[in-house]
């Protein structure tokens, strides 16, 4: 068993795990229009992939940690750091590493991809297909508040 970490607001807790994010504004790993869950492998990565996003000046007070716990059953697909193109973590991410993830979501052969961290490369992130038929086998914890401590802002 694996447990996987997002970080979110309070209000898309409640389907944390539905990929509404990445449908809607894709993402480093997919595009518009696919619908994939990210996670990381521990909460200290999960907190750094949502750091980098947040605006120092005006960080959301309406934060909670939302786990997953993955059952060593669950299909995944791993991709290693010397399988990527040599630009992969560039950013803005290029257009090959979402054609990875749109792929890997369109023929549903594994529930889980995971991929290297473009901010840490030697952890993982675990992207979860949501309508894959092995996700009804995850369960999703309820969502705990969380707090950046106030030094990251400092």
């Amino acid at each position: 068993m694996t447990r996987v970490y997002r970080i979110l607001r309070e209000h898309y807790a409640t389907n944390s795990f539905d990929g509404e994010g990445a449908f809607l504004f894709g993402g480093r790993w997919s595009s518009p229009g696919t619908r994939i869950a990210y996670a990381a492998e521990h909460l200290s990565l999960a907190m750094v992939e949502y750091f980098v996003h947040l605006n120092a000046d005006d960080p959301p007070k309406d934060l909670v940690v939302v786990g997953a716990d993955i059952p060593d059953s669950v299909s995944r697909i791993v991709i290693a750091q010397h399988d990527l193109p040599a630009d992969w973590r560039q950013v803005p991410a290029g257009p090959t590493l979402a054609d990875i993830g749109d792929s890997f979501v369109a023929e549903r052969q594994a529930a889980v991809l995971v991929v290297p961290s473009a901010l840490v490369p030697s952890e993982s992130n675990w992207l979860i297909n949501p309508v894959h038929p092995q996700f009804a086998d995850i369960q999703v914890l309820p969502p705990e508040p969380f707090q950046y401590d106030a030094r990251f802002f400092g």
